[in-house]
């Protein structure tokens, strides 16, 4: 399947981002602001099912989610695949690629997605002109390293109920913050087997799992929207802990 490549210029200024208003994101300064501004290079909007980035290519571009969800995965010669994560609105990807050249997985757009687009070859200006934004850097590559350690922690230690659920709760939270889901109620793209390629389970062991939680009352599941029921009880089984919901994440 052929990488996306950008085309679509339609801009809008950063200052009028959508996400800047949502409360989640700490708020840059008018130098950093208007560097970001002529850092990026356009949006790019892809269908889902695209592919964005491709493991073992280079991309000359970085992309910020403006709309929409993707995945991140990697695959064997054979085509089994596992989802390392999902990138939601705010979410910066293609840094390996800034950093080491090509990357070491792949993502595809799960919805039709608007991405913000920046080229690769000015990321380093950001380290020798501005280093609150290179911290900024620093802190989202350590805020997925700590994504995917609990991610290793769900799949290794967790049942297949448990791992449900927290996935179901750490997307639930990731939405919340950006105003994408509300009052426990949650739109969910998914299909059975992104959850069995996330969770490192088979699709029949996904099937019955789901359809057992959904019976105990803790969660609904219907026409792609979930519901949690009860948080509380939720969070106890599958001993959730998630993020700060107070702590202000960079938007680049």
């Amino acid at each position: 399947m052929p990488v996306a490549q950008p085309r679509n210029r339609r801009r809008i200024p950063c200052s009028a981002c959508p996400l800047r208003d949502c409360g989640a994101f700490r708020e840059l300064d008018d130098t950093e602001l208007a560097f970001v501004e002529e850092f990026k290079s356009g949006e790019f909007q892809i269908e889902a099912g695209t592919v964005l980035l491709e493991e073992d290519n280079d991309s000359p571009h970085l992309y910020t989610i403006m709309d929409g969800w993707g995945f991140r995965h990697k695959a064997l010669e054979d085509g089994r695949r596992q989802i390392l994560n999902y990138a939601l609105p705010g979410d910066l990807v293609g840094l390996q690629s800034a950093m080491f050249h090509k990357m070491e997985h792949s993502v595809e757009a799960l919805t039709d997605m608007t991405l913000c687009v920046f080229e690769r070859k000015r990321f380093f200006e950001l380290y020798t002109d501005h280093s609150e934004l290179a911290f900024d850097i620093t802190w989202l590559a350590a805020r997925e390293e700590r994504m995917v350690d609990d991610h290793l922690l769900n799949v290794g230690r967790r049942s297949a109920q448990e791992r449900i659920g927290y996935i179901i709760l750490h997307l639930y939270d990731r939405l919340e913050r950006i105003g994408k889901a509300r009052k426990g109620e949650l739109a969910m793209p998914l299909t059975q087997q992104h959850l069995a390629d996330t969770l490192g389970l088979s699709l029949v062991h996904t099937n019955r799992s789901l359809n057992a939680l959904i019976k105990s009352g803790l969660i609904s599941w219907e026409n792609n929207v979930c519901v949690i029921n009860d948080r509380d009880k939720l969070v106890d089984m599958t001993h959730y802990e998630g993020a700060d919901p107070r702590t202000l994440r960079p938007l680049i």
